[in-house]
């Protein structure tokens, strides 16, 4: 401020200077007013046109307005008549209409009822399927408090494989709770073939750690339940491999029972660290279809092992069983020569049965020879006399042969 105050005082003090300002002052007065007398003029010129056009557009608008008004009138007599014939129309479709809608109500109510029916009908069969949910519900719950009990779940994984084994092998070729050498007791032990050591199958599961992974929601608590439940999956193999896996006196591996098909998928899509060290530790986690499967492949070994065992009995067997064969053909070769004879005799017996018939029949006709003197009837050796009911006749009856 105090540099533009000096600035203005230095140029004022100059005269020359200031009669230059005054000067342009002024010049540049005259050229504002020139400007602003040039703009009123323009504008008066623009509002004297806008006021011409201004005019000529309500004069077109008052023709615009009459003939708007000719046409109303026109179409105000066209809309009468056209509303006159919409009246008629309409009402003859709404008489139509009445006597459509009251036949497809009265079908309608038909139909509906039809359907109430069927709705009754399966209402019942709805009734009848809640009593069996209510009664399956029920079984769930029981079995619920089953797997919630560590000493009945294990029974109840015990009870599946003890039912696989039991269906797939015979007796003899398996055992529940033998005791081996160190003392443990493992769930099953199957006799292997050819005096092999028994294979071992344990059917215990840490179902508690699995259950919290399955229900948890949270990352962080499903990591938690991971951890928690690959720990005792590990501490469960060692166990098994430490107890179960004795040199010499069981196999050199043992089954881990799993009895549901998707935790065994589960452990192996989500654990495979675990499969791994289960496998290091030679111990083989199955499921029930693969523990069905492994019994079948035993049965066939064992049965393969058995027809070994007793071939020297089988070909024994066949022997007699050809002896035995022999005998047969000889006793049915005499038993048909015996028919053969007994045929032959039917033959005769059938021949004389046809005389007999014969000589019956003449009788019956009454084909009687005259009676002969008494010295030829004596020479005919086989003659016959047979005397009649009335006593009167007496026949002679000659064999023919």
């Amino acid at each position: 401020m105090d540099n533009l105050v000096a600035s203005l005082s230095r140029f004022f003090d100059d005269p020359r200077a200031a009669v230059a300002a005054v000067m342009c002052g002024a010049v540049l007065l005259l050229l504002w007013l020139f400007l602003a007398r040039r703009a009123s003029l323009r504008r008066q010129e623009d509002a004297a046109l806008r006021a011409m056009e201004g005019e000529a557009r309500l004069s077109e608008l008052l023709r615009a307005q009459s003939e708007m008004q000719g046409r109303l009138s026109a179409m105000a007599e066209t809309l009468s008549t056209r509303q006159t014939e919409l009246n008629q129309s309409v009402s003859q479709r709404l008489d139509g209409m009445t006597h459509r809608i009251g036949a497809s109500i009265t079908e309608q109510t038909k139909s509906t009822h039809e359907n109430l029916q069927r709705l009754q009908e399966r209402l019942a069969v709805i009734d009848a399927a809640q009593n069996n949910i209510q009664t399956l519900a029920k079984d769930v719950v029981g079995l619920q408090a089953i797997l919630s009990n560590k000493q009945t779940r294990g029974a109840f994984g015990q009870g599946r494989m003890e039912a696989i084994i039991a269906d797939g092998l015979p007796m003899g070729a398996y055992g529940f709770q033998t005791t081996l050498s160190n003392g443990t007791r493992p769930d099953c032990t199957i006799r292997m073939p050819n005096g092999a050591p028994p294979l071992v199958i344990d059917a215990k599961f840490p179902l508690e750690a699995w259950n919290a992974f399955r229900e948890a929601a949270a990352p962080e608590a499903r990591r938690a339940a991971a951890q928690a439940f690959k720990r005792d999956l590990e501490v469960h193999i060692r166990d098994v491999s430490e107890k179960y896996l004795i040199p010499g006196e069981t196999q050199e591996m043992a089954f881990l029972f799993v009895p549901s098909e998707s935790i065994f998928a589960e452990i192996h899509e989500h654990f495979e660290s675990a499969v791994q060290k289960a496998q290091r530790s030679r111990i083989v986690i199955v499921s029930p279809s693969l523990l069905m499967l492994s019994i079948q492949v035993i049965q066939a070994v064992l049965k393969d092992q058995r027809m070994r065992e007793q071939a020297h009995l089988i070909q024994g067997e066949v022997a007699l069983l050809i002896e035995d064969l022999s005998r047969l053909d000889d006793r049915t070769r005499k038993l048909q020569t015996h028919f053969f004879a007994a045929q032959k005799d039917v033959e005769q017996i059938l021949t004389s049965t046809d005389k007999l018939n014969r000589r019956g029949a003449k009788i019956e006709a009454l084909e009687l020879e005259a009676p002969a003197e008494a010295g030829a009837a004596r020479d005919l050796p086989q003659a016959k006399v047979v005397e009649s009911r009335t006593g009167l006749l007496k026949l002679r009856v000659v064999d023919e042969e």
